[in-house]
């Protein structure tokens, strides 16, 4: 097995969550473990095609991230790991799941697929298959609300950007050039490194001379934390405070997420590098269960109302499969739409 770096410990008497905040954050879990669940049922009964990267286990890492941003306003930019955060961000079960099925009705009028997920409407800037192609574009949106902000006077531009990567990406040159920028210009932007420990088949500490990523933002000057990801509580605590500096002009925030992905790299991945015990080790420490088990325990929730929720989720996921099944393929004389800017 890999080594396993120490989980930072969290006080969870040092947060206030109300009722209401609890049902969100676990609803928004569930809903993205079941998705992925069935996306997975999908792919193997050969509805979906292409290479399917499902985000099992590190649900803790979007929820409390995105649901701590303003839904709507605040702008996102993914991974190729991207359904969760569509979801997360508010992106309707129906139209990842169409986008998922190469749908007419889905996010990216199905153009995109599994990796290239895409909402205006959600500030959702799109999943990027290159590793860490993301980051630049991220930067360029905090840029521009410090620019409509500061230079053209525009006092309601206080978006604040969350860019998510993996640990490979924190290895490729636009990760250094960015922060640094990020760091001169003080710009809203939260980096998100999901350390899930392997880069496809590459163990991260393999792969890096300086395997604490969150350290690195020392060499820029800007905060760096380093956060349990297998706790939402505890990433949802980071993010509020990040968010808090970002919208106050303080600049930039590196979280480094410590997770796990529970499937293999892709849905094609026979996953046979990683350890039973590894596996083991980190399956039980699953961010829904955790959640589960604080929500009770602090008469937050009773187990038949989160098994309420899992019911509804349920419906959710299921009427997604229906309408992606339902919907209209692309039509081929629309081929070239979508490629410059129209209308």
């Amino acid at each position: 097995m890999v080594s396993e770096r120490t989980l930072p410990k969290f006080n969870t008497a040092s947060i206030e969550l109300t009722k209401e905040e609890g049902s969100m954050l676990y609803e928004d879990m569930t809903l993205g473990r079941l998705f992925e669940d069935k996306c997975a049922e999908m792919y193997y009964r050969g509805r979906m095609f292409g290479f399917v990267h499902l985000y099992n286990g590190q649900e803790a890492v979007s929820t409390g991230i995105i649901r701590a941003l303003r839904p709507g306003e605040d702008y996102v930019s993914s991974t190729y790991r991207d359904h969760v955060h569509a979801l997360s961000c508010g992106v309707p079960p129906r139209e990842v799941m169409a986008e998922l099925f190469g749908k007419e009705t889905g996010c990216s009028k199905g153009r995109g697929g599994s990796m290239h997920l895409f909402s205006e409407k959600h500030r959702l800037l799109g999943g990027y298959a290159f590793v860490a192609e993301g980051i630049p574009v991220a930067t360029g949106a905090a840029f521009q609300s410090k620019y409509r902000r500061e230079m053209m006077g525009d006092q309601t531009a206080d978006q604040v950007t969350a860019c998510f990567f993996g640990d490979g990406a924190s290895n490729n040159g636009q990760f250094f050039e960015c922060l640094n920028m990020a760091a001169l210009w003080k710009l809203p932007i939260i980096y998100v490194v999901e350390n899930n420990k392997w880069a496809i088949g590459m163990a991260h500490d393999r792969a890096t001379s300086s395997p604490e990523i969150y350290k690195k933002a020392s060499a820029f000057d800007m905060v760096g934390v380093e956060v349990d990801g297998m706790d939402v509580l505890a990433v949802r605590k980071v993010a509020l405070e990040a968010v808090a500096r970002a919208r106050a002009g303080e600049g930039p925030t590196l979280i480094e997420a410590l997770t796990y992905r529970f499937r293999g790299h892709s849905l094609a991945d026979p996953d046979e590098l990683r350890s039973p015990n590894e596996k083991e080790f980190w399956g039980g420490k699953d961010p829904i269960q955790r959640l589960e088990a604080y929500l009770i325990e602090h008469n937050l929730a009773s187990q038949s109302e989160l098994d309420e929720i899992k019911q509804k989720v349920q419906a959710k996921v299921d009427d997604a499969v229906k309408f992606a099944e339902e919907s209209p393929e692309p039509d081929p004389k629309d081929l070239y739409r979508y490629i410059f800017a129209e209308d």
